[in-house]
Parts: C-alpha cells; sequence; structure tokens
C-alpha cells in the first residue's frame, strides 16, 4: 500500500509572494487502484470531494497567494483531521481520519473486512497527511519570516443539504475560526460583513463549521499567524450532484465575494507585519 500511495506526489504547491496560503485538504481525487478495488462502486466516484476549488481561486495566483492542494481523496485519509483521529465535533456524527462511510452514512468499503487497519492507517499518515502537513508548516513559517505575518485561507466546499451533519439547507459562506481562537477577532467579523454584504449568498461565522483540525492547529494570533477555515456551499458555484461539473456562470456570481474576503487578509497582514 505504501508504495502505490507514494507513486503520487501528496499535494500540489504554488509558492506566491503574499503573506497568504490556501491551503485545499479535500480537492484531491486519486486513489490508488489497489485500494479503489476495495471500494463500492458509490465510493469509487469519490463524491465527497471539495470539487474545482483550484478553478475557483485560480484568481488567487495574481494575487499573490502561495496554493497547497491535496491529490489524494479524503477517502484515503483526511487532511483536516488529527493524526490521531480524534472528533473534531465530539457528540456529533463525523467522518474520520480514514472514512469508512460517506458524507451519506453508506459505506466507503464493499466488505466490512476491507476496512483498513491500525497498520495501514499509520502507513496512509506518513505517506500523505504528514507531507502535507509537514509543507502547510514550512510554509507559514516561510511567511512569517518574510513578511512578519502569515495568513491561511483553509478553503473547502460541501453539499448545501446533508441530512447526517446538518439540518435544513447550509448557509453559504460558513467561515470558521475555532470560536476566535485561531485569528484576530476584528479580521473574523470584517469577513462575516463582507459575506453579509452580498445578497445573492447568506454568511455565518462560527456556525455547523468552525474549522477543522488545519485552523485549529496552525492559527496563532500571539505569533501573528492567522488562519481562517472557510466551507462554502457547492450549489454557489457547481453542480451537485453527476457528473459534479463546475459552473462557470454561476461560480461569477461568488468569486467577487471571495476576493473581497482574501483582500481583506492581506489588508489585515499588511496592517500588522512585524519586521
Amino acid at each position: 500500500m505504501t508504495d502505490t500511495l507514494s507513486s503520487t506526489p501528496p499535494f500540489t504547491f504554488h509558492q506566491g509572494t503574499a503573506p497568504l496560503l490556501i491551503s485545499m485538504p479535500h480537492v484531491g481525487t486519486h486513489v490508488p487502484p489497489d485500494l479503489a478495488a476495495r471500494f463500492t462502486d458509490e465510493a469509487r466516484h469519490v463524491p465527497d470531494t471539495d470539487w474545482h476549488l483550484e478553478q475557483l481561486y485560480a484568481f488567487a495566483r495574481d494575487m499573490g497567494a502561495s496554493i497547497l492542494a491535496a491529490t489524494h481523496s479524503r477517502y484515503v485519509i483526511d487532511l483536516n483531521r488529527p493524526p490521531d483521529g480524534a472528533s473534531l465535533y465530539p457528540g456529533q456524527s463525523v467522518t474520520g481520519l480514514c472514512p469508512v462511510d460517506t458524507f451519506d452514512d453508506t459505506p466507503i468499503y464493499a466488505r466490512a473486512g476491507d476496512a483498513p487497519g491500525a497498520a495501514e492507517i499509520a502507513a496512509r499518515r506518513e505517506a500523505v497527511w504528514a507531507p502535507y502537513h509537514a509543507q502547510l508548516a514550512a510554509e507559514l513559517e516561510r511567511l512569517r519570516a518574510a513578511h512578519g505575518v502569515a495568513m491561511l485561507w483553509d478553503a473547502h466546499s460541501i453539499r448545501s443539504v446533508l441530512p447526517r451533519f446538518f439540518d435544513g439547507k447550509l448557509p453559504d459562506l460558513n467561515l470558521g475560526t475555532a470560536n476566535g481562537a485561531s485569528c484576530d477577532t476584528a479580521l473574523a467579523g470584517k469577513l462575516l460583513t463582507i459575506g453579509e454584504a452580498d445578497p445573492a449568498h447568506t454568511a455565518v461565522l462560527n456556525g455547523r463549521f468552525k474549522g477543522g483540525h488545519i485552523t485549529r492547529h496552525y492559527g496563532d494570533p500571539a505569533r501573528n499567524v492567522h488562519a481562517v477555515q472557510l466551507e462554502m456551499t457547492q450549489c454557489s458555484y457547481m453542480q451537485e450532484a453527476l457528473p459534479f461539473d463546475y459552473l462557470p456562470e454561476v461560480a461569477a456570481g461568488v468569486q467577487p465575494v471571495l476576493r473581497r474576503m482574501l483582500e481583506a487578509v492581506l489588508d489585515f497582514a499588511h496592517a500588522h507585519a512585524r519586521p
């Protein structure tokens, strides 16, 4: 399993010039063939992918952002979970470090005995999880050394209706700062104001999604490292069912809001940079 995991690099990385790193831990779709053979037909379509975020955020390169994007599916290993698999939302339904069920609460593995054991989980963690996080940590430190401040934007998307995780339709723009622990509170408020000002989309701060492991682990305002997670509804830019097509005309409606948010993040960085 380790050889087939390592045959595909665990991430792609673009290094920018601004003090901003955009992390995309759930855009990967790669599943090694020997693992895919153990999946159900549904799981082989990796439906819980954060589809097309690299295309949606393509404008961020021109803003100078660094971009770190996963290559492997979250069904291989979830890069936004703690390495020990501890629940981010105790008492609520969640998927694990190496998930065994989909967001629709259906099995990923065709047979119960095909689910990964401790040794396989450790191998996936070493081959995919660890390199992604090493790159993420190194880039944040590079940005902080170069600019005196590092801003982390953890980009996500999800189907707008998922009864397993929330009631009704999710707000379109779900900002998470670990209840204020991962990011300056004034900046978080500014981002929420930007989201609420857009009449075409709804926004919330620290609602159902407060930020996953990446936001909670790396956000450290005392060290001038500020982390924000944005969980978007996929209907804001794409087709939520197979074939999960990107919808450019729909995406064009939300991209200006995303740009304004990232501009606010960079304005904050420039104002709070330390020598």
